[in-house]
């Protein structure tokens, strides 16, 4: 099998030498997905506000490989602050249905653009 890069409009391009996603033998391996507004480049102030965008981007990022966040079998989870992980994890579990995916989450010293969060997930494309 060969590997196939996946690049999306509806998730922030790669700032750096990168791929937005990778699928290999059915499998679709995201980088880390920040809470950038695709169409407009705009960020929000809140850890709230840059969760649900970090979920939407992966969203569309997930359909446009022919997965989706139900298909989605492991998340890593990087938050500037573990004091934000009640409120991250309110959010985190609206966008999943059904068995929540085997996850890691790790309090990181600082992410690109000085954001509150990341995630990088791997899913099952179909």
């Amino acid at each position: 099998m060969e590997k196939k890069v996946i690049v999306s409009e509806k998730s922030p391009a790669a700032i750096g030498p990168y791929s937005q996603a990778i699928e290999y033998n059915g499998i679709v391996y995201t980088s880390g997905v920040i809470g950038v507004n695709p169409a407009t480049g705009e960020v929000g102030a809140t850890i709230e506000e840059q969760t649900t965008q970090v979920f939407e981007n992966l969203k569309g990022l997930l359909a446009d490989a022919g997965s989706s966040l139900d298909q989605a079998i492991k998340t890593t989870v990087f938050i500037k602050n573990m004091d934000d992980f009640a409120k991250v994890n309110e959010i985190y579990a609206t966008y999943f249905t059904g068995a929540f995916p085997a996850r890691s989450c790790v309090e990181v010293a600082r992410l690109p653009k000085d954001l509150l969060i990341e995630v990088e997930v791997t899913a099952i494309k179909g």
